[in-house]
């Protein structure tokens, strides 16, 4: 399901200098970007037909993907872009990185990690040249259960950057088992509790001079690539514990507090939740493009708070899981666009090799979960403000004006009834005030638009 709406051209500069965003790499970063990897031990498995999956637009290409069938079950290669061949502890480039923390995206542009010399081009895995790689190769049952982990230095090749809107019949032969696999692994998350929300996403795309304002669910063919990446994601958080030593991303469970108004909810919304039934198997069953579902699915974010980065060094965290996945998880797969994987990564190559984890690693933990969380917020705030800054600009010239819209939230605000309603066209979600009918359709009118502000406003 795909809505668009087209946006006059639109300045995000303000919004930058509000958030403080870095600009330009300072020289000597980008001079050391430029000098290209350290000769590190390695395995050449150019020989692999790699396949990257990413918006056709991305350039920075952290991840490659291979399957095959091994026996009854099946082989997942995963490379992921070797940052810390190219990022030598406390050089230039290193202490820029720990300042910026993970990519921003912005719909004019994005504010990298690490100069583009190096995330766009030499330590990404573009097609047809070869890149420095960790490679993970994960075996699976034929019930998609993990049976065996390996990780190692390698060099690889990837063959084609792919986008995600091939037909899922007609894949290339590195990728054709993904739509087998992937079902696989997503059933066995929803029978070990795990949750996940497929909640619509608020996309800012170009058109011509100006922008589009889109709303945009995720494909099948993105699920199950995302995935891969969860897999491998666990299978590092498992390598960390069994090893006692890195940083696992983690989120506490639901308190059941929350999990009984999650159903009084659903029951609220004739939404059914079988005797038995966990969390995300009803979240599943659920479907956001109607109103009802994606009111549901609101309430449902709320159980996913919390989430922050766990280090340890010695001792088990008492509480380890993430409970979007309802197993130990670590961020090791996008390296290029985040800060923390680079020293997950280097955790795991260490405990796998039975060597000792690299001293620049091993003191960088406790203090990652600073630097992720500090900006992590400034992520957050930067798309949520281009959203809001283009959901008024949209609006600007329409106040007055009735839309038809879904209620997703009620809430009372200083007194003031009201909640949040997603508007059918243009696809904006934003307050409303007034009473309404939680999970119903109705009509509304648009209060305020200000692009100033950044601010839309809906009465019913």
């Amino acid at each position: 399901m795909t809505r668009i709406s087209s946006a006059p051209r639109i300045d995000f500069s303000d919004l930058r200098r509000e958030l403080e965003l870095p600009g330009e790499f300072p020289a000597p970063a980008v001079a050391e970007a430029q000098a290209g990897p350290r000769d590190l031990p390695r395995s050449d498995r150019t020989d692999l037909a790699f396949v990257t999956i990413d918006p056709p637009t991305s350039m920075d290409l952290d991840q490659a993907m291979l399957l095959t069938r091994q026996g009854d079950g099946f082989r997942v290669f995963y490379a992921i872009a070797d940052v810390a061949a190219f990022v030598t502890a406390g050089g230039a480039l290193d202490a820029e990185t720990w300042l910026r923390g993970q990519t921003v995206y912005l719909p004019d542009g994005k504010v990298p990690l690490h100069p583009k010399v190096m995330s766009e081009g030499k330590a990404s895995l573009l097609p047809d040249q070869d890149t420095p790689a960790v490679l993970w190769t994960i075996d699976l049952a034929a019930d998609g259960a993990t049976t065996h982990v390996e990780v190692e230095r390698a060099m690889v090749r990837s063959r084609a950057k792919l986008n995600y809107d091939m037909d899922p019949a007609t894949l290339p032969e590195s990728i054709a088992l993904l739509p087998v696999i992937g079902p696989l692994l997503v059933a066995r998350g929803l029978a070990r509790g795990a949750i996940n929300l497929p909640i619509p996403e608020q996309e800012i795309t170009p058109d011509g001079d100006g922008w589009r304002l889109r709303l945009r669910q995720q494909t099948p063919l993105e699920e199950y690539n995302a995935q891969i990446s969860l897999l491998t994601g666990a299978a590092a958080g498992a390598m960390m514990l069994a090893g006692k030593v890195g940083l696992l991303r983690t989120m506490p469970p639901p308190d059941p507090q929350a999990v009984a108004r999650l159903k009084t909810c659903a029951k609220a919304l004739g939404i059914a939740w079988p005797a038995g039934a966990k969390v995300g198997e009803v979240v599943a069953s659920v479907s956001p493009s109607e109103p009802r579902g994606a009111a549901f699915l609101d309430a449902a974010a709320e159980l996913m708070r919390g989430a922050g980065y766990t280090p340890f060094d010695g001792e088990v965290p008492a509480q380890p899981l993430h409970a979007g996945m309802a197993t130990a998880y670590a961020h090791v797969t996008a390296p290029l666009r985040r800060l923390a994987d680079r020293y997950a990564t280097e955790v795991c190559l260490a405990l796998h090799a039975g060597r000792p984890v690299p001293d620049w690693a091993r003191q960088a933990l406790p203090k990652l979960p600073d630097v992720m969380s500090t900006t992590d917020r400034r992520s957050n705030a930067a798309e949520r403000g281009a959203v809001d800054l283009v959901e008024a600009v949209l609006l600007a010239d329409r106040v007055g004006e009735r839309f038809e819209a879904a209620v997703l939230d009620l809430d009372d605000r200083r007194g003031v009834k009201g909640g949040m309603v997603a508007v059918d066209e243009p696809a904006v979600v934003a307050r409303c005030e007034g009473t309404m009918p939680l999970g119903e359709r109705i009509q509304v009118t648009l209060a305020e638009a200000d692009p100033k502000k950044r601010r839309v406003l809906f009465r019913a």
